[in-house]
């Protein structure tokens, strides 16, 4: 008996996808705000960091777990700037 071939798979090429300026400029210990969906965010430190910068990992706030994040996830990382740090605390 033959076996079924399935064919309904996407065929659409491969495409590189390119970081935004400010996942570049991620570094290890830099504090994030992660927003994965609207209205789901939640705030990090980085770990580490792909050397193409297009994976990053993230340690939740909270004991929330260590979290990878990749471009393609359309997740947003936006570096927590000085001012919102300091009306958190």
């Amino acid at each position: 008996m033959a076996k079924r071939r399935i064919n309904d798979f996407n065929t659409a090429p491969l495409r590189r996808i390119e970081p935004d300026h400010h996942w570049r400029s991620l570094r290890q210990g830099d504090r994030v705000s992660v927003t994965l969906t609207p209205g789901y965010e939640s705030a990090g430190v980085i770990d580490a960091v792909t050397g193409d910068a297009t994976a990053v990992w993230v340690e939740l706030d909270g004991g929330r777990g260590r979290t990878l994040v990749h471009i393609s996830d359309g997740v947003a990382i936006v570096p927590q700037t000085t001012a919102a740090l300091q009306q958190e605390g």
